[in-house]
């Protein structure tokens, strides 16, 4: 039985009415969330998710408060949460805002910084302080200060910049070793390092004349008290584009891989890696489990010496977000591995609970399939293997004047043991809850 919605509810509906008569009215009507009922506390959208699970607006955007396009989700202290807002695919647009919630639930908005440059990832460093990263640094920041904007510090600098605006692979994302060093992402410069005629863009080696410097994972050393080493070595390669990075308890390190960009849409698969030290992961020359790349040779790609991914994910699946869940709202999740699937084709619009080994090493199966919308199912490759568990959103798809596509981007775990989730492209944040219990 559906409840009531919350009192607040009226006032975010009100928000949206106000919003139209703009020139992009007919764009933003069509990413709207209908509500129906009442998903432990929050307005329930309609999307359909796995049995006992439901997905919660919490906010949508409309007019000019909040984040313009809501990325990493961080929880502070006392409720409140912490969003990065990437702003748009310009320099200097971005910010980092705090939510948080008056009595009667309806939120409320403080932009602590801005003027920056496509902040993505918000976490929490061994020290204890806040770190967020920029398209070209990571910083820290007080948000408890009265004025955070003056608490900002450079940690890390110099990373690679896109400038040209290219492509958004060099997006920064990172996470914490157990020593405490910085793994961060310096994703692929180009699609797949080839010239305009499609011929592979080599160095005197042969290699792809982008692969020394990009498209790997660098390790920053940890100096102590809010301290790294400005300089990196290469932890991993052959990495695309590592936006979604996260650590198992146990060390090891798992890297969701958004593959090439091929106009088909049932190939290539993206990729779930365990990332090693030294290993390479086939960017530019290799997809799938063997497959070389146009432009680049089988001799040049040489498929069999690069780490396998251990499992593939669906085609343009768009891997954005890895976490471990450790909450107590749903016992059945506790160790299971959380990921977004982003990506605006057919396979996206997906968040997905995979079982894992002790290690936190995605479980598979060989000859699995997976969903696609508006309906239906593929195949794997022969022999491939895929990751073994449930999709909590399987209707996050299009309905006309009910909902949008699902673009989930960040995933977080609230104190309760909800699951919190941004959408850049509907400038929402949902929260997956218990069907059947409010907060």
């Amino acid at each position: 039985m559906a409840r009531p919605c919350p009192v607040w509810l009226p006032v975010v509906a009100l928000s949206l009415i106000l919003s139209l008569g703009r020139p992009d009215d007919a764009r933003a009507a069509d990413r709207v969330y209908a509500v129906d009922g009442g998903c432990g506390g929050r307005p329930a959208t309609t999307v359909r998710t796995a049995p006992g699970y439901c997905l919660g607006l919490v906010w949508q955007g409309a007019g000019g408060e909040g984040p313009r396009m809501p990325r990493g989700l961080l929880p502070l202290d006392g409720g409140d949460w912490l969003v990065t807002d990437l702003g748009g695919w310009e320099p200097g647009r971005g910010a980092v805002w705090r939510l948080s919630f008056d009595q009667g639930g309806a939120p409320r908005w403080r932009r602590l910084v801005r003027g920056l440059s496509m902040p993505h990832t918000a976490a929490r460093g061994p020290d204890g302080r806040i770190y967020v990263s920029e398209m070209n640094r990571i910083l820290t920041l007080d948000p408890d200060a009265a004025d955070p904007a003056a608490t900002v510090r450079t940690v890390i600098g110099d990373l690679p910049d896109n400038r040209l605006h290219e492509n958004r692979h060099p997006l920064s994302s990172f996470v914490f070793d157990g020593d405490g060093a910085l793994l961060v992402n310096v994703g692929a410069p180009s699609d797949r390092c080839i010239d305009a005629r499609g011929r592979a863009r080599v160095n005197a080696s042969g290699a792809c004349v982008d692969s020394a410097a990009t498209a790997q994972v660098r390790r920053h050393a940890y100096l102590g008290n809010g301290r790294w080493a400005e300089a990196s070595t290469v932890f991993a390669s052959g990495l695309r584009n590592s936006i979604a990075l996260v650590r198992h308890p146990s060390g090891t390190i798992l890297q969701g891989e958004n593959s090439v960009d091929l106009t088909t849409p049932d190939h290539p698969y993206d990729e779930i890696n365990v990332l090693r030290q030294g290993g390479h992961y086939g960017w530019p020359y290799c997809v799938d489990l063997a497959t070389p790349l146009p432009g680049w040779s089988a001799a040049q790609a040489r498929c069999s010496e690069r780490d396998r991914p251990v499992a593939l994910l669906p085609p343009h699946a768009a891997p954005l977000d890895l976490i471990y869940y450790d909450g107590a709202m749903f016992p059945e999740l506790r160790g299971r591995l959380l990921m977004t699937w982003h990506g605006y084709r057919r396979a996206g619009g997906r968040i997905v609970a995979a079982e894992t080994d002790a290690q936190g090493r995605p479980l598979t199966d060989i000859g699995g399939r997976y969903a696609i919308y508006p309906r239906g199912a593929l195949s794997y490759p022969a022999g491939a293997p895929s990751i073994r568990g449930k999709v909590l959103t399987p209707g996050w798809d299009a309905v006309a004047g009910r909902q949008p596509r699902g673009s989930p981007v960040a995933l977080a775990v609230a104190s309760d043991g909800s699951i919190w989730v941004s959408d850049d492209r509907s400038r929402a944040i949902f929260r997956i809850a218990r069907s059947d219990v409010a907060p």
